[in-house]
């Protein structure tokens, strides 16, 4: 695993798939606000005239010279739920995230929020 800082190091980057396809370009790193550690990335995708963020999970994400590798397929990715590029995800649809990629979703014990962007 790497820390967020590091990550951070990558923004504009490529982010590929398992097979090495693009998929877009590294913008933030979110954090699970439980344990501090890389969660979701967000990567722009879309065309010049449309651009729009999506989430992708960053479980066992390798980085290699100019890519960011996740182990998730492109396809998947590109119908995830997505944000404008200065927008902002609202803690009503964080469940959706975690949903679309099949991972479990909870809040703190506080219902605080379960991801933060760094």
């Amino acid at each position: 695993m790497f820390e967020p800082e590091d990550i951070r190091e990558w923004r504009d980057h490529d982010v590929v798939d398992v097979g090495r396809k693009k998929i877009g370009s590294l913008e933030a790193v979110y954090v699970d606000t439980a344990t501090d550690l890389p969660s979701f990335a967000t990567v722009t995708v879309g065309l010049p005239t449309k651009r729009r963020l999506v989430f992708v999970p960053l479980e066992n994400a390798t980085v290699g010279p100019g890519y960011l590798k996740v182990t998730v397929d492109r396809k998947l990715v590109k119908e995830a739920p997505s944000i404008d590029t200065d927008g902002e995800l609202p803690a009503e649809d964080e469940p959706k995230v975690f949903a679309h990629y099949g991972m479990p979703y909870k809040t703190g014990t506080g219902g605080e929020r379960r991801l933060g962007r760094r």
